[in-house]
């Protein structure tokens, strides 16, 4: 007949096999998060910069035949100042464009909150101390 306190106790096995079985099945559930976040994340960047390089070629092309078309209008009178005015405005625009791209990189720290969320959860979960059961009956 098994001691209550040996280690071969059948109760204390079934208990280490089943904290097993749920760390390993709350380390699944993770990972299954972490890889849905990672493939949100690649997906949103592939979108964003289809749509940025998009953007870049059609407005590029368009200032382009734009500042052409009123280079040649003005060209007897006032090239020189057409010239300039278009130098000025895309030069202006492209450091605001790379401004709002610097922004917009720093706030992609918050890729994988939700993941680094569950994680501190859980850690706070498994290092939390076990409340004692002889403290809630009121009897020592």
């Amino acid at each position: 007949m098994p001691r209550s306190g040996d280690a071969s106790d059948p109760g204390l096995g079934t208990h280490l096999r089943a904290v097993a079985a749920d760390t390993l099945e709350l380390a699944r559930v993770r990972l299954e998060l972490f890889t849905l976040e990672t493939r949100e994340a690649f997906l949103r960047l592939a979108a964003l910069a289809a749509l940025v390089v998009g953007g870049a070629i059609a407005l590029s092309f368009g200032l382009s035949f734009l500042a052409v078309f009123i280079i040649v209008l003005l060209w007897d009178a006032h090239r020189l100042l057409a010239l300039g005015i278009f130098a000025a405005a895309f030069l202006a625009g492209g450091w605001v464009l790379l401004l709002l791209a610097r922004t917009y990189f720093r706030g992609l720290t918050d890729l994988f909150a939700a993941t680094r969320g569950e994680w501190q959860r859980d850690r706070d979960r498994l290092l939390r101390t076990p409340p004692n059961p002889a403290q809630k009956g009121g009897t020592p």
